[in-house]
């Protein structure tokens, strides 16, 4: 299935990791879409280099077994996120998303960074979860289907406008927000990307020897999501203390120094 010739160029968030890359081979190799890859800088998180080079290899393996992608995907586009102008409006959102919600920074930067390049329709690797935090913002009511490139998508509905929701969510499209990573294992095990999938790299704060780390929170995903075999056995059992030990321990002491006047914030997750 080809895209359509209005919708042929599509911008995505690739970051190396598994959800980016498995809409990257789908949009090359299913829907032979051309692909302007982004990546955002972050300037103190340890796992840049190695995201960078996994990209690369992705890149180097696409080019060599799919020569045709060559053409296709296009070089990636560097920025800092400290580089992003500042916008009030879309920042002032995010804080009152905020006073509801967890919702993740990135979606604040991003949204910037869109706005500042006049992106309308940056593809976002957001995936479904098996077992959803609660706690955390919850944008699947808000979303309706639409067709991106030739690909059943899903964007922010214009009837909510009004709301600041809205203003940070309307520059993204989400493809992958009916998949879960166990779907997308088992398309990629059929349509035999496995040695691409298992290039990708998740962990933000990698060990000396580039091991997943086993306590950020896309490791404590990974675990959770029945993808514990990414990560080796002996961050594993770190993991496991730092979730039943140090974890409970700091959030009772944050509670605590909140409760007294101590630490002003709301409480929520230490590994968002």
């Amino acid at each position: 299935m080809l895209c359509k010739m209005e919708n042929k160029k599509v911008n995505l968030l690739w970051t190396g990791g598994w959800d980016s890359t498995f809409q990257l081979l789908q949009l090359l190799l299913i829907y032979k879409c051309e692909v302007s890859p982004y990546y955002l800088i972050h300037e103190k998180r340890p796992s840049t280099g190695k995201e960078i080079r996994v990209m690369k290899q992705i890149k180097n393996y696409l080019f060599l077994n799919h020569p045709f992608t060559a053409e296709l995907l296009k070089p990636t586009q560097y920025n800092a996120v400290g580089d992003i102008p500042p916008n009030s409006e879309i920042s002032d959102a995010y804080r009152s998303i905020l006073n509801k919600y967890h919702v993740g920074t990135q979606y604040e930067w991003l949204a910037r960074f869109c706005c500042s390049k006049n992106i309308t329709q940056m593809q976002l690797s957001v995936q479904d979860h098996e077992n959803p935090d609660p706690s955390h913002f919850n944008l699947k009511p808000l979303l309706k289907k639409a067709m991106i490139g030739g690909q059943e998508s899903f964007i922010i509905d214009p009837i909510h406008m009004a709301l600041d929701d809205f203003r940070i969510f309307k520059y993204f499209t989400f493809p992958l927000m009916e998949l879960t990573k166990i779907k997308m294992r088992k398309i990629s095990n059929d349509l035999g990307w496995q040695d691409i999938m298992n290039m990708t790299w998740f962990c933000h704060y990698p060990t000396q020897n580039e091991k997943p780390c086993g306590i950020c929170r896309p490791c404590i995903v990974a675990l959770d999501e029945s993808f514990g075999w990414r990560i080796p056995a002996s961050r594993r059992a770190v993991s496991f203390y730092y979730r039943k030990v140090f974890w409970p321990a700091k959030l009772g002491l944050r509670s605590q120094l909140i409760n007294v006047g101590l630490f002003k914030g709301k409480k929520r997750d230490p590994l968002a």
